[in-house]
């Protein structure tokens, strides 16, 4: 599933897009809204919420899409012929672009006015424009009103702070030497967490891909996500790696990405944990 930062990029270049554009076409591949025609309408504003995308178009009408697993949103020339038609669920254009959604997971019109109805369960947004001290002291309140919750199912949660995918949740971790199945409530600095899961994801917000380890050198991205079985760039501990398997209390839906989960045994020393074996 995309992390927030990659959300956010397609907001900005949706945005880019459409925004301040009449459309000249809406194609809805989805039953629900096949008749549904916005043509000779303005786009007034496309923004990310966490891992939401709300396109705002004139009339008081949002067009709510989620990526899911793998979907996609691509911006061509209006000209350019569509690729993958058949995977298409959502075509937006004017008489410039052409933004194309593929394989999304969710697609829904609602009254703009309606939007906490599908946003209003997200906790603070890390990539926000209201992101502030304030923010990121409520994230913190959310994450320990279940102290006893496993750190890296609480930080997969959108209901305590959007935005965090699989990859930040096992790089934060790693940074800030938290084993994967401590309790939230023991980790020694929340706030410092949080912080740092902002910075990550506001520096990588402008590119594709997400580094952690600040090369950017083909396979040196990450510290632990994606390495299992293979050493620590830090200590020379192979890399672990387990089934999290979130509950179904959890907020995470059936995402089976968010179930794997990479770490270091050494820089991240286990209160308890289950066993896990080196991933081959």
């Amino acid at each position: 599933m995309p992390e927030g930062d990659s959300v956010w990029h397609a907001a900005k270049r949706l945005r880019e897009a459409l925004a301040g554009r009449v459309l000249t076409r809406s194609d809805f591949r989805v039953p629900r809204y096949a008749t549904t025609d916005l043509t000779g309408r303005r786009v007034t504003e496309s923004l990310s919420r966490g891992k939401h995308l709300l396109t705002r178009v004139e009339g008081g009408v949002t067009v709510h899409t989620h990526l899911k697993m793998d979907g996609a949103w691509r911006v061509r020339p209006a000209a350019a012929r569509l690729a993958e038609g058949h995977q298409a669920r959502l075509v937006l254009a004017n008489d410039t672009w052409q933004a194309v959604g593929y394989r999304l997971g969710v697609v829904e019109v609602l009254p703009t006015g309606r939007e906490q109805d599908v946003v209003g369960h997200l906790g603070p947004d890390l990539l926000g424009p209201d992101w502030d001290a304030g923010q990121a002291d409520e994230a913190v309140r959310r994450l320990l009103a279940e102290p006893g919750r496993p750190a890296a199912e609480a930080l997969l949660d959108q209901r305590n702070l959007a935005g965090i995918g699989n990859v930040y949740k096992c790089e934060l971790l790693f940074l800030r030497g938290v084993h994967p199945w401590r309790p939230v409530g023991e980790i020694r600095d929340p706030a410092g967490l949080v912080r740092l899961a902002h910075r990550m994801l506001d520096a990588n917000k402008d590119r594709i891909g997400h580094i952690t380890t600040g090369s950017r050198q083909r396979g040196e991205e990450h510290w632990v996500y994606g390495r299992g079985g293979r050493r620590c760039r830090r200590c020379g501990t192979l890399i672990l790696r387990a089934d999290h398997g979130p509950g179904p209390a959890s907020g995470l839906g059936a995402d089976p990405e968010a179930r794997i989960t990479f770490w270091c045994p050494h820089c991240q020393p286990a209160p308890e944990g289950p066993p896990a074996e080196p991933a081959p």
